[in-house]
């Protein structure tokens, strides 16, 4: 009796195996036409442009298709601004918090193709999108909201999945002086309470304004102020090691005590040989301003001075600048 039973196991598994072998020459799963823009803590996805004025500056975004076999025929997906996302995003992270809304990018600052192409036998395309910043205010945090529009008529199945066919594309331009500076030896204290415990804050963001120029908030105001357009601090880097302090804005009353200067210093990884540390060093600073908006009709004059540190790790294996930079 074993000997049947097993005979009838046998064909079974192989009529089982050869069945499974089958399905796969199919196709299981739908080619679906994703974005590869993965999202931060901040429900977008950071990309770095440099900032190069009024040149224009390409992103690749790649378009990538799903599938358990190769695409087997050319498409051509169609890409489109997508402004109702923003919005949905911006209500459901800062709620009334209109200040702190991500702002969709103005359509003068970038150019893209609205159709991108994925050739038959390809599983992969690249999106090119220029940018050109100059002017671009970085007091607003800028988003470029994109989707893959889905009709029927189409030659491509979009995701279905939100965060896989859309794209939060948030714009950081970066010249070589900005980065987000440890700002534990920049000190602020109350004009006439200089032997008080100083304000310090563990890290310091920058922005950048042109080429060789960024901006901080003075002192220490931060992002989470909703006036914090008033109070930046401009900071214009020369090429003999000199930084030239200033500010725009006259009912801050700032003032430069002395001049700052810049050193830049480099070293490679010990660990990781193809790793360079660049370090930017701002010394020297010493400025006073005033905040006059805290407090309805009251000054309040603050004095900062102390240091700054940036430091940059950059990959010298990779050529593309963008994409060689740690951030």
């Amino acid at each position: 009796m074993k000997k049947p039973f097993i005979l009838f196991l046998s064909l079974t598994l192989l009529l089982i195996c050869g069945s499974c072998n089958d399905e796969w020459t199919e196709e299981q799963f739908e080619n679906y036409v994703s974005l590869k823009a993965p999202i931060t803590s901040g429900g977008v996805s950071d990309i770095y442009i440099r900032y190069k004025g009024d040149e224009k500056t390409t992103f690749q975004l790649p378009l990538i298709v799903s599938g358990s076999t190769t695409n087997a025929k050319n498409m051509t997906v169609n890409i489109a601004v997508d402004s109702d996302t923003l919005d949905v995003l911006n209500y459901q992270r800062f709620q009334n918090r209109e200040d702190f809304y991500y702002k969709e990018l103005e359509s003068k600052y970038f150019t893209f193709s609205s159709e991108v192409k994925i050739k038959s036998g390809e599983n992969t395309s690249l999106m090119g999108i220029d940018f050109t910043l100059k002017d671009i205010d970085l007091v607003e945090k800028w988003v470029l909201p994109l989707t893959i529009k889905s009709d029927p008529s189409y030659d491509y199945v979009a995701n279905p999945r939100k965060h896989y066919r859309k794209a939060l594309l948030r714009i950081n331009p970066f010249n070589d002086y900005s980065g987000t500076y440890s700002g534990t030896a920049l000190k602020t204290v109350m004009a006439g309470y200089e032997k008080e415990t100083p304000l310090v804050k563990a890290q310091i963001k920058s922005y950048v304004v042109d080429e060789n120029t960024i901006f901080f908030y003075a002192g220490n105001i931060d992002e989470e102020r909703q006036d914090r357009r008033n109070y930046k601090v401009y900071a214009e880097f020369d090429n003999t090691g000199g930084v030239r302090f200033y500010a725009d804005n006259p009912d801050m009353h700032f003032k430069l005590n002395k001049d700052a200067s810049y050193t830049i210093n480099e070293q490679m990884d010990e660990i990781r040989p193809y790793l360079l540390h660049r370090y930017i060093t701002i010394n020297n600073i010493d400025y006073q301003f005033s905040d006059y908006t805290m407090v309805p009709n009251i000054n309040i004059n603050y004095k900062v001075g102390g240091s700054l540190i940036l430091e940059r790790r950059l990959n010298t294996q990779i050529p593309d600048e963008d994409q060689s930079i740690e951030w």
